[in-house]
């Protein structure tokens, strides 16, 4: 890199305000200035854990299990509880990690649990966060404050949040938008890759993806998509195509598809939609059916130890469905579609 490089991204930093805490976190961590970007995170327990597969055209290698930001990582005064999942997913070997500004609230709650265990181990864990900002400018703000939040000088990943409609589109891709934020940030090595998200319609995805080449992207996949507006049918090739690193999420659909769940009327857990009764499949097989697919990861958050242990040990334990085992969770997830596609556009 050019020293008018290093010096014009220590300019932009001081003004933004991310030239400072952060950076001096990174440095008693033991990481280079804020001027260059350190390796990829290497966690030396993924190995022995369970599979690894490329995170697309990233050099990456991603265990198949990875740490949502969700679930009681985003819980508010929940340190006791939220801060142990998130170490104890880097013990298991776990080395993607998965928040977002808008997880939990105002107060960014995911961000500083998880950024409390990137003060010692930022180095293990490839850090994806997301601005649901559409504005240049909103965005690099997000940004500047997960940086500080989560105790560090840069992301591996940052991510257009949850695409939701077309007016998203526009703005993000207009004079200003969010987009002039993701290549200055990434120009100045305040990330080191680019992506994008979505639950709703694969549409709006594909438009994304068509219109620049991110590096990844976070897409909502069940056992239930084939039911209503898949994104198998044409957004995951297409992502394939392009290389790019896929993550899987909604793999449970926050309970919803699985047969243990019992719906709650006081509390839907979702963005809309009623469920009228529990799921169909156990986790191992929603799991299973979503590693089966071309993806390089899936991301779930958990609300236990437990649980997170359970997973870990699915992913150490997979071996791919055939397509007459795929064909026949779909089969049984048809029933509760609705319910466990509940993130789609379905007016």
């Amino acid at each position: 890199m050019s020293s008018h490089s290093d010096s014009s991204r220590r300019d932009f930093l001081k003004k933004t305000g991310v030239l400072g805490a952060a950076v001096v976190a990174g440095q008693a961590a033991g990481k280079v200035s804020a001027a260059t970007l350190p390796p990829l995170p290497a966690n030396p327990a993924t190995e022995k854990a369970m599979p690894m597969r490329n995170l697309g055209r990233t050099g990456y290698r991603v265990g198949i299990f990875s740490l949502g930001g969700q679930a009681a990582v985003e819980q508010p005064h929940n340190d006791h509880i939220a801060v142990p999942i998130v170490e104890r997913a880097l013990d298991l070997g776990v080395n993607y990690i998965d928040t977002a500004a808008m997880y939990g609230g105002t107060d960014r709650w995911s961000q500083r649990y998880v950024g409390e265990a990137m003060k010692r181990r930022r180095n293990q864990a490839y850090l994806a966060s997301k601005t649901h900002d559409r504005s240049r400018d909103g965005s690099l703000k997000l940004l500047e404050e997960s940086l500080k939040l989560l105790n560090t000088d840069h992301l591996d990943a940052w991510q257009l949040h949850h695409i939701d409609s077309q007016d998203d589109v526009d703005r993000i891709f207009s004079k200003g938008g969010a987009i002039e934020a993701f290549q200055q940030a990434k120009e100045q090595k305040m990330v080191r890759f680019l992506g994008v998200t979505g639950h709703r319609d694969p549409d709006l995805l594909i438009q994304c993806i068509e219109r620049f080449p991110f590096d990844q992207i976070l897409m909502a996949l069940n056992a239930a998509d084939k039911h209503h507006l898949s994104f198998q049918e044409k957004l995951l090739p297409l992502a394939v195509e392009k290389q790019m690193g896929i993550i899987g999420m909604k793999i449970p659909a926050r309970g919803r598809i699985l047969a243990t769940w019992k719906p709650d009327p006081h509390n839907q857990g979702g963005f809309e939609g009623h469920a009228p009764g529990p799921g169909t499949l156990a986790m191992k097989d929603a799991m299973y059916y979503v590693l089966s697919q071309p993806v390089s990861t899936v991301i779930i958050g958990c609300d236990t130890i437990a649980q997170l242990e359970e997973n870990v040990s699915f992913a150490r334990d997979f071996t791919p469905l055939s397509e007459r085992q795929l064909a026949a969770l779909a089969d049984k997830a048809q029933p509760v579609a609705r319910q466990a596609l509940f993130f789609r556009r379905w007016a």
